[in-house]
């Protein structure tokens, strides 16, 4: 049995990432600090709790284990907070990502699966491919994009095979309901809405009405955490499989927008969803969308539960699990 260190693992998508891998015949070890995370969610392999910029730790961990391969996912990840304390996200992302290249490397760990994100691209109306430009325009995207730099840096001096996915915003659950979507303080759309729905929220905000879409809220392209997982897999059989370093976009290729995300709650829930309206916040581009023509192509990878009725379908389902304890 391969093992795989998944950092994060405590997290929303890495703890999805945990139950797909021991379901693939892996045993997962969760390394997480808990900043975020929730120890709740470590429950299908080892713990080995630490922090990224503890390298020390970082050693003991590999010693211990022994990871055929690293799925990275841990990363502060609120661009609002990117723009208002860049240097915690500088410090935080690129330094403890740098102690885990390094200790990957110094352990003899040659496969390396990376959770990069579209806002390394930054601002652009075009449908994202893996050779449009990257100008991220918050930290959060620019730490990201360091982190990819030093990956192929890496990859050159010490024959580093690093597998990176861009991607935007991930949405949905756990179809069996064991792990889903929670963040303290909640800033995600579709968790946000789903709390609203609830009552335990007074109302959800959108945060800018004036941007150039057709109803004036930005776009985005949402991705099944599933959909995601089944990707991160499928590129850790690509590096078993000796054929070196990739990126890949993953996304469905469609936007939508604010609004249509908060009609698609309306419809699955059968609740309205009271609204208030904000200003803009800083470093959220107009729209992003991915397209992931490379991924079908090569990684014969294809989001099968990304519509935006089976992605709330599946949260809400979740949540109101979690809500009742």
């Amino acid at each position: 049995m391969k093992t795989i260190l998944v950092t994060g693992g405590a997290g929303y998508i890495g703890a999805h990432a945990c139950k797909a891998l021991k379901q693939a015949g892996y045993l997962p070890v969760c390394f997480d600090n808990f900043s975020t995370g929730w120890r709740d969610a470590v429950k299908f392999g080892p713990l080995a709790e630490g922090d990224l910029l503890d390298r020390a730790r970082l050693d003991q961990v590999f010693a211990e284990f022994c990871p055929d391969a690293v799925m990275h996912f841990a990363a502060l990840s609120q661009v609002g907070e990117s723009m208002s304390d860049p240097g915690r996200y500088w410090r935080e992302n690129v330094m403890g990502a740098l102690n885990l290249i390094e200790a990957t490397v110094a352990a003899g760990c040659r496969n390396f699966v990376f959770s990069s994100t579209c806002a390394t691209y930054g601002e652009t109306d075009q449908t994202l491919t893996e050779d449009t430009p990257q100008e991220p325009i918050n930290a959060y995207g620019g730490s990201k994009l360091a982190i990819e730099g030093m990956l192929r840096d890496f990859s050159a001096a010490h024959d580093l095979n690093a597998v990176i996915f861009r991607y935007f915003n991930v949405a949905g659950a756990d179809p069996e309901a064991e792990v889903g979507e929670r963040h303290d303080p909640e800033t995600h759309l579709i968790p946000l809405m789903l709390e609203t729905i609830a009552g335990k929220r007074p109302a959800l905000t959108i945060h800018g009405t004036d941007y150039d879409t057709l109803d004036g809220t930005c776009i985005r392209d949402y991705v099944h955490v599933m959909d995601l997982i089944d990707a991160h897999i499928l590129g850790l059989k690509w590096l078993d499989k000796g054929r070196g370093g990739r990126v890949f976009n993953l996304g469905t290729g469609t936007g939508f927008s604010v609004r249509e995300v908060v009609e698609a709650s309306r419809s699955v829930t059968n609740k309205p969803v009271p609204i208030s309206e904000g200003p803009r916040r800083a470093g959220d581009a107009v729209r992003l969308v991915s397209g992931s023509a490379r991924a079908e192509q090569e990684l014969g990878w294809l989001p099968r539960r990304s519509t935006l009725a089976e992605m709330v379908s599946d949260a809400w389902r979740w949540h109101e699990g979690d809500w009742r304890g």
